[in-house]
């Protein structure tokens, strides 16, 4: 009799050790949360959020003020003007001399003519030569200068427009706009507070595509793959137990140890991987939620 009761014992002991009720691993959900902060510094003008509000990715749900910005940028965009007219029209300030040179060039041709005819000296067509050289070489002096001046204004004119450019960026950066779709979990912020680049302004995740984080020992980490179909089953409490289609999406590429709300102090000690599993969510389940999985 006393040693069917040891048999009776042990079975008891293994039923409780092998199975949690015949799932492999457990854990609990959780979702990418992406914490949104600030990226301008100023006061906020609107914060149209609240605490479990769905957003779309690039949805602008509030505003800094951007005055001093906008103010900033006419002032570059006026010098940029002044700039641009004060460039020299290089075509109308030459126009002069190419003139003088086509003269000079038509004399040369007539004095030519004549010295054939022994009508001009060679005197008369080497002095017109000389001065369409000394001409040209006054065109070629101011077109230098002139593209000189033109390509510094036009350089000063690009560095305005980085400037501009940057500040464009500024001013984009003072709408605050969800950088991805789902919910909002925790709001930092609320309108008519300052805020600076960098300040934490709401959390948000997405709700709709979640993770069950379970715990699988080295033996049971040798029969799963990425990408295999496993049974994930939701614990709400009591009766309250719905199955749900998983897919390995993550396994852990170091080993560690048993974290305290998975096993019994016992078993705390064993090395285990942690693994992903992505779950649709039909709007149940919820962040930190218990769950087991069955291969």
């Amino acid at each position: 009799m006393k040693r069917t009761m040891i048999y009776i014992a042990a079975a008891i002991g293994l039923t409780a050790c092998n199975g949690q009720g015949g799932f492999d691993a457990s854990g609990s959900f959780e979702a990418t949360e992406i914490t949104v902060s600030a990226e301008g510094t100023g006061r906020i003008l609107r914060f149209d959020i609240a605490e479990g509000m769905t957003v779309n990715a690039g949805e602008v749900v509030g505003t800094i003020d951007s005055l001093q910005l906008h103010l900033q940028r006419q002032q570059l965009k006026a010098q940029q003007t002044a700039l641009l007219k004060s460039r020299p029209d290089m075509q109308t300030q030459v126009a002069s001399a190419r003139e003088q040179i086509a003269k000079q060039k038509t004399e040369l041709r007539r004095v030519r003519n004549m010295l054939k005819e022994g009508a001009a000296t060679q005197k008369q067509a080497d002095d017109i030569d000389a001065q369409i050289r000394i001409l040209e070489s006054q065109l070629s002096a101011t077109l230098s200068t002139l593209g000189n001046n033109t390509a510094t204004i036009n350089e000063n004119a690009a560095a305005l427009d980085a400037q501009i450019a940057a500040l464009d960026d500024r001013i984009a950066k003072c709408r605050i706009a969800a950088p991805v779709s789902g919910t909002v979990l925790v709001k930092y912020a609320e309108a008519g507070e300052m805020t600076a680049a960098g300040r934490p302004l709401f959390k948000m995740a997405d709700l709709d595509h979640m993770y069950l984080r379970a715990y699988f020992t080295s033996d049971q980490l040798a029969s799963i793959r990425l990408g295999d179909q496993v049974t994930v089953t939701a614990d709400f409490g009591g009766k309250e137990r719905y199955e749900y289609e998983g897919r390995i999406a993550w396994i852990a590429s170091e080993s560690e140890f048993t974290p305290k709300t998975v096993q019994t102090k016992n078993s705390r000690a064993n090395l285990v991987y942690a693994v992903k599993i992505a779950v649709k969510n039909d709007g149940r389940l919820k962040i930190g939620l218990y769950g087991e999985v069955k291969r």
